[in-house]
């Protein structure tokens, strides 16, 4: 059974069929008729409307593959990948937990203790500090004593964080009480946790990646790097495997870092360990991430190893396939979200009147959606993930141009000019990206100049559809209104080629 929903459900449910293993779907009421369902052997619609009352109802979910007699539970990402109570209360239920142990999770998910196993191991982490004070104004006062020990700029961390909750960067003494209540708050809201640690903010870093696989019988190797260093607010939005700048003695370095990393909680599965690599080269332990990643095809397209099925045999007790680390050609990802780049990157709704994804060798799309699907308020905006291979970087980066030139999406605005606008741009082009590029290049936002003939001519295509019914509505969720400032017909979404 697979325990979440959309493109990553979308993409588990592919693996167990090609592995011959029948599946089992759980849906919230407002995703009935979503590609996933329809994917799937059996679909339990389960009790509830919002998302904890679906997806994060622990005891509903165990409880749906008892009925249905699944006999594997796999989280995906988000939802209850990450959560301890979840991996042991599967196993107490009787079921293969398709994941590391609970101890795995629960130490590795927790960044303070993370820290503290990782120092232990022999791995580097970045010079920081752990605040354990759980009462708010003892908890204020340590960290500015903290603060002040390693030194600005800095960055606050969440403990329990992730996707960029719950994390400040502080360069002025004077703001350091406004971040550090902001931090806590956005940690308790998130997470119910406001434990916050401090690490030195190192500028002009890269974000680097160790993908790792381990399986019952010992063994623990790593499929080498990913570089994720082009983001926004700390969420990934460019990614690509090799590291355009790395090195064999680098990545010998680092991915033997992260087999220790792993090998310190006795891991089993598949996991990331996260580096941040300064421009002196010295690289540094970030977290890791005891689940399948977002961008875990870069790695699958350049080392041939299909990690969701991996992770499958490792949990069913068998050794795991793939051999010895073999990297051939590069992979770029890019992550297509319903989201309008020129006003702050807010999220959009609306019907996909059109949803027409490029095709051509080397082109790889995972989504959840297809045409005719309403985008709405209850979800992640992430439509799509649209991979590249090719032999070299620079043909993979102009297949990446003419994959985003080719890719039609109408009825709801959506980030496809931006990413677009990214390919062109000198440092992801020269490889030199660091986790400001984006900042950066942009420093008042993205906000490219408006074509009205063209946007004209997507209103009148869009509203064309929508008129005569050529576009059909799986989702049982409201598309939202198709008028006023809102309207998801008043943006052109795409660049023609």
């Amino acid at each position: 059974m697979v325990a979440n929903r959309g493109e990553i459900a979308c993409r588990i449910l592919r693996a167990c069929k090609e592995a011959g293993h029948p599946t089992v779907a759980i849906c919230a009421p407002n995703d009935a008729g979503s590609l996933f369902t329809e994917m799937a052997d059996q679909v339990v619609m389960l009790k509830g409307e919002t998302i904890a009352e679906t997806y994060l109802d622990q005891q509903q979910i165990i409880q749906a593959a008892l009925d249905t007699g699944a006999t594997a539970i796999h989280p995906g990402f988000g939802f209850l990948s990450e959560r301890a109570e979840f991996a042991t209360a599967v196993q107490a239920a009787g079921l293969t937990w398709i994941g590391p142990s609970a101890m795995a999770i629960e130490k590795m998910g927790d960044k303070m203790t993370a820290r503290q196993t990782m120092r232990a191991a022999g791995v580097p982490v970045i010079p920081g500090e752990e605040v354990e004070e759980s009462d708010e104004d003892s908890a204020l006062e340590a960290l500015r004593q903290a603060a002040e020990r390693v030194g600005y700029p800095l960055l606050l961390k969440a403990s329990s964080g992730g996707g960029g909750k719950g994390m400040r960067a502080v360069h002025d003494p004077a703001d350091f009480d406004t971040a550090a209540a902001g931090a806590r708050r956005e940690a308790v809201a998130a997470f119910g946790d406001g434990r916050i640690y401090i690490e030195r903010l190192l500028s002009g870093s890269k974000h680097v990646e160790i993908q790792v696989l381990a399986d019952q019988h010992g063994r623990t190797v790593h499929l080498g790097e990913r570089e994720c260093s082009v983001q926004r607010r700390h969420q990934k939005v460019f990614e690509e495997a090799p590291g355009p700048t790395m090195t064999e003695a680098l990545r010998g370095a680092m991915g033997e870092a992260a087999v220790a990393a792993a090998e310190a909680v006795n891991y089993v599965g598949a996991g990331t360990v996260e580096f941040l690599l300064a421009p002196t080269g010295e690289f540094f332990f970030l977290e890791m991430n005891t689940r399948i990643q977002v961008e875990h095809p870069v790695t699958e397209l350049v080392t041939g190893v299909d990690i969701v099925r991996e992770q499958l045999r490792i949990a069913n007790g068998e050794p795991m396939s793939c051999g010895p680390l073999m990297i051939r050609g590069h992979a770029i990802e890019v992550r297509l979200y319903a989201e309008d780049a020129a006003n702050g990157f807010l999220p959009s709704i609306g019907p996909l009147a059109m949803f027409r994804p490029p095709e051509g060798p080397g082109i790889r799309l995972d989504t959840g959606v297809r045409e005719g699907d309403a985008v709405t308020p209850n979800y992640d905006p992430m439509l799509a993930k649209l991979i590249v291979w090719a032999p070299s970087r620079p043909e993979a980066l102009e297949k990446m141009r003419r994959a985003l030139d080719e890719f039609v999406v109408l009825g709801t605005t959506t980030n496809i000019e931006f990413l677009r606008d990214l390919c062109d741009a000198g440092p992801v082009v020269d490889g030199s990206t660091t986790t400001t590029t984006i900042d950066e290049l942009w420093p008042n936002g993205w906000n490219p100049p408006a074509d009205t003939m063209l946007e004209d001519a997507a209103l009148l295509v869009a509203a064309s559809a929508e008129t005569l019914g050529l576009h059909r509505v799986h989702t049982a969720s409201p598309a939202g209104s198709s008028d006023g400032p809102a309207s998801p017909f008043t943006t052109l979404n795409r660049r023609y080629p």
